[in-house]
């Protein structure tokens, strides 16, 4: 699976105007749908003079049942402004993220091909100029376990790094963990090998369920 990559912070760039049409990008880190639609309506108050406010994003992992890209033309020809810009979010690895590009027209069109070529070139020469970092995706894991079991189980959570988000230590143990997606069947495999399988891993919900 290739690197996911969001950007670090917000970013924004004005490229050279074409043919007198302006047009400005901004993207930004989104956590989910509704802060990346936060930023499209920031975006479109603050340059509410501007003749289109453009935007997509992509939100959570491509690998996942949930995965989410959208995007919008508004008002532009089909497919001339959202996709191309949506493109250049594929193509720079970028999830979690929202792009968003606003055009002052300059009073010559410039058909569909040239639209394409504008939003998604200033899309993509602002995420160009983006700091970005790498999404570490995790779940979280209750552990339900009896007490002799303690001293493996808490052996193998110090070798991963790895400190329990909750504990409750009554009859018997619960632990809930957090850890990389990545890594969650190989953990769970070492856990059942270390107790001889004398321990119960199940998924927790977390704290956007």
């Amino acid at each position: 699976m290739s690197e996911e990559l969001s950007p670090a912070t917000e970013q924004r760039f004005e490229p050279p105007p074409i043919k007198g049409s302006r047009f400005i990008a901004h993207v930004a880190p989104a956590r989910n749908e509704a802060e990346a639609r936060s930023l499209i309506a920031r975006i479109g108050k603050e340059f509410s003079d501007a003749r289109h406010t453009c935007w997509a994003m992509r939100i959570g992992s491509p690998s996942s049942p949930g995965f989410l890209e959208r995007s919008s033309d508004d008002g532009e020809p089909s497919g001339s402004a959202g996709r191309p810009i949506l493109a250049q979010l594929a193509g720079h690895g970028m999830s979690d993220t929202v792009a968003v590009v606003v055009r002052y027209f300059g009073g010559v069109k410039l058909g569909v091909g040239g639209l394409m070529r504008a939003y998604g070139g200033a899309a993509g020469q602002c995420l160009d100029r983006a700091k970005v970092r790498a999404i570490v995706r995790t779940r979280h894991l209750t552990l339900h376990f009896a007490w002799e079991q303690s001293g493996a189980v808490e052996a193998l959570l110090t070798t991963e790094g790895i400190s329990p988000r909750s504990s409750d230590y009554g009859a018997s143990v619960t632990i809930t963990i957090e850890v990389p997606e990545v890594d969650g069947e190989r953990i769970t495999s070492s856990l059942r090998d270390r107790t001889g399988g004398k321990i119960t891993v199940s998924a927790a919900p977390t704290d956007d369920s």
